[in-house]
């Protein structure tokens, strides 16, 4: 029996198939990223940013997008405006005017992408309210400890975040926070991955016993993603988390008010 492209085609769809060139290349970068990180902070925060930077980086070969790396965001609080979406690896804006200058970035249509630490958010970080509404939770509560692997369950496999990715899988080591009150109890949150109750109890040194447990998920008011990932050098060991990275990555890009770059017009 011979088969070709056109026979799957016709026999896995009742649609007529797709015309022209399957690919789209981009005579230009399409889009421009900035990536936030303090290296002075918590050895493993850093570790896991050194290794953000790394992947990002790759995805920009070919001249895909242009990405910025800084350490100080207030040298970029006047051109926010030039980036699609910032990606805070282990920080977020400490003074009032930066604070101020990331709200107003958030509130015009900006993106971002954030990872464990640039979420956490209690007295202990001189308490920023706002971050609290963006997330659409409540400050930290708990955490495992030591980081360990978990078995993740995904919330929403119809959300194109999470469509190519298994209904439940075992993450990476990692240092996981919970939220009182949990953004699941947010009307504007969607939780897309949550850890499996089936962890409980979760820890070795310090054990969390119960609760809900979300650790992806979007604020619909604003073009965001919080993934709680990011403590530690096994952030980037795991082909389905990285897929899941990337796939949040491109999701919030592809929403920019200004059009998405991943169509060329």
């Amino acid at each position: 029996m011979r088969w070709s492209l056109g026979d799957n085609l016709n026999a896995s769809s009742n649609t007529s198939a797709p015309t022209g060139y399957a690919a789209d290349y981009a005579p230009a970068p399409r889009f421009r990223a900035l990536l936030l990180w303090d290296p002075t902070a918590e050895e493993a925060h850093v570790q896991f940013a050194k290794d953000a930077q790394r992947f990002f980086h790759k995805l920009t070969f070919g001249d895909g997008y242009r990405l910025d790396v800084t350490t100080d965001f207030h040298a970029y609080v006047d051109s926010l405006q030039l980036y699609s979406v910032i990606i805070m690896a282990n920080a977020q804006p400490k003074g009032d005017a930066d604070r101020a200058a990331f709200q107003h970035y958030m509130e015009n249509g900006g993106g971002w992408v954030g990872f464990h630490a640039a979420g956490y958010n209690d007295k202990h970080t001189n308490c920023w309210p706002w971050l609290n509404e963006f997330l659409g939770c409540g400050v930290f509560y708990c955490n495992n400890w030591p980081p360990q692997p978990a078995l993740v369950e995904n919330d929403r496999p119809d959300h194109q975040v999470m469509s190519t990715l298994p209904v439940s899988y075992v993450a990476p080591a990692s240092e996981f926070y919970q939220w009182n009150p949990s953004p699941r109890q947010n009307t504007n949150v969607e939780v897309l991955q949550s850890i499996s109750p089936k962890m409980y109890p979760f820890g070795i040194k310090d054990v969390v016993k119960w609760g809900d447990f979300p650790i992806v998920w979007t604020n619909t008011k604003y073009r965001m993603i919080y993934l709680n990932m990011g403590h530690g050098d096994e952030g980037f060991i795991d082909a389905t988390q990285n897929l899941l990275f990337t796939n949040a990555f491109r999701w919030v890009v592809s929403r920019d008010p200004k059009g998405n770059p991943f169509v060329n017009k």
